[in-house]
Order: C-alpha cells, then sequence, then structure tokens
C-alpha cells in the first residue's frame, strides 16, 4: 500500500515529494496511545505569530517523519490552523502511524472549522478508514468526492477501490473501478490487493491476468499481491509462474518480494522451497529470518524453528523483535517446549515489546496449547486492547482444556460486542459445540452459518465436518465435506480423522489415497489422523508403512502424537517389552500421554508389573491424572489385590483426587433436551419403564442380575460395593432409554464422557444383535458403532 499512494503521489503531483509516505501495519506494531485532539477553534494571530508559522510547519514534518505525532500536536495547536498543507502533513501523520481513528477525527475537525480540503487530504483520510475498517466513515468520504468534484480523480478512486477491499465490500470495489474513467498501474494493483485483501486468491490472480491483456507490466506491488493470492489459495504452479514472472523483471533482490515467496511456498507446503530460496538470500534481514521460522511453523518443523532463532542470532548478530517471538511461539506448542515459550514471554517484558495485540494473542495460544488456561485468561483479561483474534484465541485455549461451557459463555459474551465474528471465531467455538452441545444444538449453528456469509468459507466447513463427526454422524459430516468447493489440507485431514475415531481406518486410507491423487500434500496433522486411523482400527502393518513413509518421502520429524499411534498398536499386540524399549528409544521426552497408552496396554493384558511402571511415570508428570488411578485401581481389583485397592483409594483421597462421575447423554424425539443419566440413576420420569427393558435385556442376552463379568470382590464387600457393578452403568441406562424414545429403525446415539468398561461393551453388541438397532456409543476416546452383535473398534480401546 505504501507503494501505492507513492505512486498516487507521483501521477498526482510534485509540490508533495517532501513528504514521505509510509505505513505500518496495525497488526506487526504495538497499539498506539490515543492522542485526545482538542475540538475549539482558534482565535486569528497576530502578524508576529505568523512569521513564526514557517520553522513551526518545518518542525511539525519533522517530527510527523519520525512519529512523533503528540509533539507535532502540541505545535500545530500553537499555530496558524488555516493552510490545507498543515492539515493534510497531520492527518497524513496520524494514518502513517496507525493512529487511524485519530485521523478520521482530526479530518472532521477540518471541516468544522471550515478548511479547505484537497485531494491529498481525501487520500489520507479514505486510507485511514480503510486500514480501520471504519465503512460508513469512508462511505461518506466518498459521498463528500461528488461534491467537490474529485469523484474522478484517478488518484483517489484508487485509495477507495483498496478501502471498498479491505473493509471486505469487495463488490463496491469492482464496481467503482469499472466506472473509472482513466485506470493506471496503481487501479489495477487496488482491485487486485482488494481481491487478497476478502481472501480471494482465485479473481485476485485473474484481474492480474486482465490487467496484463490491458497492456499494463506488472510492478513489485503486483508480484507480492500475485504470490499472497497464490498462497491463499495454495497455488503452487502459479506461484511458481509468478515466481518466474520475478527473475524476469528482476524483483529477485526486493526485500518484500522475497519474504512473499518465502511466504508463498511454506503456505503452499513446499517449505523445501522456501528453504532453499532462503539459503541463496545473501544478506538476510530480521524479516527474511522472521519469515522463514514463520514457514517452519506453518509446516508443523518446529525443531527447525528452534534452530533458526539460534542461527539468527549467532551467525547475522540479529536480535529477535515482537515478530521473531510472534512466529517462534507456535514452535514452542508443537515441541512441547513449554519452558522455552515462558522464557520468550519474560524476553518480551524485558525488552518492552508488551502491551501489543499480536503478540499477547499469541501468549494466549501457548498457554491455551500446554494446558495453562488460567495464565491465558489472565493475559485476555489485562489486555488493554482486544482484536477479534484475541477473542478467537481465548475461545480456542477453553475449548483445548475442555472447558467448553466457558467457551461457549465467552463467544455468546463477543455476541453483544461491536466485533462481528468471523470464520476463524466460528471454527473456534464450533469444536464446543461438537463437545457440550447436542446433535440437534450443532444443526442449529449451522443453520446459522448456512445463512451467514461464512456457507461457503472452507475453514467453517471443515470445522462443521468436525462437529458432526464428534456428535456421531460421519455420514453427514462426509456429506459436508464433498460439498466444499475448495478442499485444503485441512479438509483432508478433518475427514480422516472423522473417519478414525469412528474406527473407519479403511476408509481414512482410501481418502488419504484420494488426497494424493488431488495433489494435495499432506503434512504433520495428516500422518496424526492416518495413524490414529490405524491405531482405532487395528492396522499394525498399514501403521509402520505410513510412519515409514512420513519421514522418508515427506521428509516428516515424527512428533509425539505419532509415536503415541504407534506405541497404541505395538501395545495392541501384546508385545509389551517392544512397546517399553520403543518409548526408551524415543527422541522426544515422553509425556504422560506416552505412558498412558502403555498402562493401558499393560492392565488389557493384564501385566502389572509394567502397569505399576508406567503408572509411576504418569503421577511423576501428572499427579492429578484421575483416570491412571482408576485404570490401576480396575487392575489392582482383577487380580483381586485389596490391600492395593484400597492403597490406591487412600492415595487418592489423600490427594484429594476424586473419581471422575461417569455420565451418558443421549438424545429422544419425544424432547426437545438430551438427558443426562449417571451410574445407577433413578431420577428420570420413565426410571421403572428403563429399569424394565434393562432387565428383559439382560435376561435375553444371559447376563446374569448379579454374576455378569464384573470386577470379582470378596464376598463381605460385594454389598457394599455395588458400585463396581456394571449392571446399572450410566450407558446401559442411556442405551434402553434411547430405545424407547427414538423411532424403530434410528440409530440410538450416546455420548459418554469416560471409557466404556468391557461389561458394557459387551452387553452393547449384544443388545444390537437382539434389538436389530444400531447403537452408537461416543466414549473419551473412540466412538464404536454396535450392528449385529459387532463393534466397529474390533474389540480394542
Amino acid at each position: 500500500m505504501a507503494a501505492t499512494l507513492s505512486h498516487q503521489y507521483h501521477h498526482c503531483h510534485n509540490s508533495i515529494s517532501a513528504i514521505k509516505l509510509s505505513e505500518k501495519r496495525l497488526t506487526d506494531s504495538k497499539p498506539r496511545t490515543s492522542i485526545p485532539i482538542p475540538s475549539c477553534r482558534r482565535k486569528p494571530k497576530n502578524s508576529i505569530e505568523n512569521r513564526r508559522d514557517s520553522s513551526l510547519r518545518r518542525a511539525i514534518r519533522n517530527h510527523v517523519d519520525s512519529g512523533q505525532m503528540r509533539e507535532a500536536l502540541e505545535i500545530f495547536e500553537k499555530m496558524d490552523c488555516s493552510e490545507t498543507y498543515v492539515w493534510n502533513l497531520m492527518i497524513r501523520g496520524f494514518t502513517d502511524n496507525g493512529l487511524f481513528f485519530e485521523a478520521i477525527n482530526f479530518y472532521r475537525r477540518m471541516e468544522n472549522q471550515g478548511i479547505q480540503a484537497d485531494n491529498f487530504t481525501y487520500l489520507f483520510v479514505i486510507k485511514a478508514c480503510g486500514a480501520s475498517l471504519s465503512f460508513f466513515e469512508g462511505q461518506k468520504v466518498h459521498g463528500k468526492l461528488f461534491k467537490v468534484g474529485l469523484n474522478s480523480d484517478v488518484c483517489v478512486c484508487n485509495s477507495l477501490v483498496s478501502m471498498y477491499g479491505k473493509s471486505g465490500f469487495i463488490k463496491l470495489a469492482g464496481e467503482l473501478f469499472d466506472e473509472m474513467p482513466v485506470r493506471d498501474l496503481v487501479s489495477w494493483n487496488s482491485l487486485v490487493g482488494a481481491y487478497v485483501a476478502v481472501g480471494d486468491g482465485r479473481n485476485s490472480l485473474a484481474c492480474l491476468l486482465d490487467m496484463q491483456a490491458f497492456g499494463m507490466t506488472p510492478d513489485r506491488v503486483s508480484m507480492i499481491s500475485a504470490l499472497k493470492a497464490c498462497s491463499i489459495e495454495c497455488f503452487i504452479r502459479s506461484g511458481k509462474e509468478v515466481h518466474c514472472q520475478v527473475l524476469k523483471c528482476g524483483f529477485e533482490l526486493d526485500l518484500m518480494v522475497q519474504t512473499s515467496l518465502l511466504d508463498m511456498y511454506s503456505k503452499c507446503g513446499r517449505v523445501d522451497y522456501a528453504e532453499r530460496l532462503f539459503r541463496e538470500i545473501s544478506q538476510k534481514t530480521i524479516v527474511v529470518w522472521n519469515a522463514m521460522m514463520g514457514g517452519f511453523v506453518l509446516n508443523s518443523q518446529p525443531q527447525k524453528s528452534f534452530a533458526c532463532l539460534k542461527k539468527m542470532q549467532e551467525d547475522d548478530n540479529l536480535s529477535p523483535d515482537a515478530i521473531s517471538i510472534i512466529n517462534f511461539l507456535p514452535s514452542c506448542a508443537q515441541f512441547g517446549a513449554f519452558l522455552d515459550g515462558k522464557s520468550s514471554h519474560g524476553y518480551a517484558i524485558r525488552k518492552g515489546f508488551l502491551p501489543h495485540v499480536v503478540l499477547e494473542t499469541s501468549l494466549i495460544d501457548l498457554y491455551g496449547a500446554f494446558g495453562k488456561p488460567k495464565l491465558a485468561e489472565y493475559i485476555f483479561g489485562q489486555m488493554e486492547e482486544k482484536s477479534l483474534v484475541t477473542w478467537s484465541s481465548m475461545i480456542s485455549a477453553y475449548v483445548q482444556n475442555e472447558q467448553n461451557e466457558e467457551a461457549l459463555n465467552l463467544f455468546l459474551e463477543l455476541l453483544i460486542k461491536p466485533l462481528q465474528p468471523d470464520a476463524i471465531t466460528l471454527a473456534s467455538v464450533l469444536p464446543a459445540y461438537s463437545e457440550v452441545a447436542t446433535l440437534k444444538e450443532g444443526k442449529q449453528i449451522h443453520g446459522y452459518i448456512s445463512k451467514s456469509e461464512h456457507r461457503s468459507n472452507t475453514y467453517i466447513l471443515n470445522s462443521l465436518v468436525y462437529m458432526y463427526a464428534k456428535c456421531g454422524e460421519p455420514e453427514t459430516a462426509r456429506a459436508i465435506f464433498d460439498r466444499i468447493l475448495f478442499r485444503d489440507v485441512s479438509s483432508w485431514n478433518t475427514i480422516i480423522m472423522a473417519y478414525a475415531i469412528h474406527g473407519f481406518g479403511r476408509k481414512s486410507i482410501e481418502l488419504f489415497s484420494m488426497m494424493r491423487d488431488e495433489g494435495i500434500r499432506p503434512n504433520y496433522i495428516t500422518f496424526v489422523s492416518l495413524l490414529t486411523s490405524c491405531s482405532t482400527s487395528g492396522m499394525v502393518d498399514e501403521a509402520w508403512r505410513f510412519y515409514n513413509s512420513m519421514k522418508r518421502d515427506y521428509n516428516i520429524v515424527p512428533g509425539i502424537e505419532h509415536y503415541g499411534c504407534i506405541l497404541d498398536l505395538i501395545g495392541r499386540t501384546g508385545n509389551l517389552d517392544r512397546a517399553k524399549n520403543f518409548i526408551e528409544e524415543m527422541p522426544l521426552t515422553p509425556t504422560g500421554r506416552i505412558w498412558g497408552s502403555l498402562l493401558t496396554a499393560s492392565r488389557n493384558h493384564r501385566n502389572i508389573e509394567l502397569a505399576e511402571h508406567a503408572a509411576e511415570h504418569i503421577f511423576a508428570l501428572e499427579h492429578d491424572n484421575t483416570g491412571c488411578y482408576v485404570l490401576l485401581s480396575n487392575l489392582y481389583a482383577e487380580a483381586e489385590r485389596w490391600a492395593d485397592v484400597e492403597r490406591i483409594k487412600s492415595l487418592m483421597k489423600q490427594r484429594g483426587i476424586k473419581k471422575t462421575v461417569g455420565w451418558s447423554l443421549v438424545e429422544s424425539t419425544t424432547s426437545s433436551k438430551p438427558y443426562k443419566f449417571i451410574n445407577q440413576d433413578k431420577s428420570h420420569v420413565q426410571t421403572n419403564i428403563i429399569y424394565d427393558v434393562l432387565s428383559i435385556l439382560l435376561r435375553k442376552i444371559g447376563e446374569e442380575k448379579s454374576v455378569h463379568g464384573m470386577i470379582k470382590l470378596k464376598p463381605q464387600d460385594l454389598k457394599n460395593n455395588r458400585a463396581y457393578s456394571a449392571e446399572n452403568h450410566s450407558v446401559r441406562l442411556a442405551i434402553c432409554f434411547g430405545l424407547i424414545s427414538t423411532k424403530v429403525g434410528k440409530p440410538v446415539l450416546v455420548r459418554k464422557n469416560t471409557r466404556i468398561c468391557k461389561d458394557c461393551h459387551s452387553v452393547a453388541k449384544k443388545i444390537s444383535e437382539i434389538t436389530k438397532r444400531e447403537i452408537v456409543v461416543g466414549d473419551s476416546k473412540v466412538f464404536h458403532h454396535f450392528r449385529d452383535g459387532n463393534c466397529s473398534c474390533g474389540d480394542y480401546w
């Protein structure tokens, strides 16, 4: 935009060459402190004061060029305010320094005092309106242009096209462009940039082709916009063509062009191309290093991001700036390096980078990723200024840490703010709907989105795919996926994971083949989804094939999630010694999730010694891991080691750890709200019918009322330990209620907050066979589809 405005001045007026135009992106700078602007009229000054005006004008210009707007304003108030030139200096200064609302207010004051605005005034004000997304104020300025006869001025029209694009009104930008009697290169660049601003890379590139067809030769601004368009659409082939044009036109040494090329290749999934280009840049500035660091983060290569930050300081003696920290923090989350992230926070404080909207938002993301929602919440509460991205990040932090109710409440709070939720906000809150909302409520938010401008947004549709998968409807998830016009790598990752959590691994593998056929390059998350599919479906050979392929064919370094999936599969085979050795040979520090996989495998194969070994490591990392205590206690109970059971109970009581209350949620066609059952629940109005149905089903499947496959207890404890009995577990009550409250032939959908036990899993299979109904139970790990006496998980979960 800076180059655009400079070009405009060159075409419009030579006398303003002394005025230096620059634009600092609001997202890359600290929030500016608002400067109070007086609104009173100034009395006429005497001749002595008038003689000082010339030197005062020079002083104002110097302060404006140095970004010292408070000092410039103080001088302005001491001099004659009748010259348009001086007002233009001030408005330009406010705009260039990110004080867009102050620039608009100063223009209003100028009008109120009867100062005649010229074409330069409107250029600066329109720019401020576009940067601050003040669409209605921009429309007022546009209307004023007709009155003063500047509605056809090419420079002013160029600024209006850009303003409408930044405000999201691309149709108005296009109409204005079509009505322009004269168009120059800046006009075309403004429209190309407008399409980029609304995320429409396709039309941006089409506009660039039209521009060349009209005989215009693209300049560096055209190239930068074209590269951004390729990044938006992940058009690697078009990006390479633009790269060739860059070389032909001699722009390859331009800093912004170099940075845009790095960004384009990184966002198109070819970080190897970006890395090769990066090595060829002889004079690397902090901007180039930051772009490369961001590219590694985008492609889930945190190790290289760490190395990049270190090399930047050692090789080029450059100190990280605020953008460096912003780009580096996500790699800390990817690499599991909490201390490095926290140290970066401390560095930002020491260097005075805070307050900074984007940096603080990145810190919210960091603490949310590391399970520290309270720290994220603290930063959010302390922020002087919150952008829409900030709200979205805080919602996401809640969702990541399973505080879904808080996420929904914050979303509702956002709705009453002046900010309008965008695609990212909706995508952030949709997982909360999938966890705590019912399928009916999920369909309601889907209806809201369908009526909004985001109904075709790929990112939103990806989130809807995930939501329906988590709500137990993979078929609906697939139908939405098939309707996505522009599927990106996240779209494929989401649908692969959707089938993974339902135990349909073969379908996931089929989709992976389709993904490659369409030319989409898999990334780090793709292989997490694939290996999860193999893990939930027990496909050991396929998992090892994909695990080796990600390193060999795609140069993706395995992360903790990949190791966890492989460990699950090794545990499934029962080779526990190999599983233990696999953990010891891992190049990464094992997390609680890794040791939890070994504990689960040990429990399934009744290896108490190894289970105790895994539990010790879990307690060292996560002393409040309730599931670990319960799993170990159940293992002891199955082995009739009652003293150890009591020891675990005593340890939980001593540490203030309470067993998670298990519940099962089921929807019915007879009620608008779902019903939540707990173990031994008798609060439902249809309790007698529910228990009668359960009793009938248990008799039909041959499970005796008191001697089913429950955990063995000492005879004297049997009466007082009915909680161990699976007979009246919440999932059975929910299934029975679903059978009597839904239409015959429709699946019964139950969602459970804990893992389904072996006894209930066995019973659910038999009930599906007897009733000829599909029963879907989504527990805390995977969805179980019970059909005709079989389960999609293959009896391993």
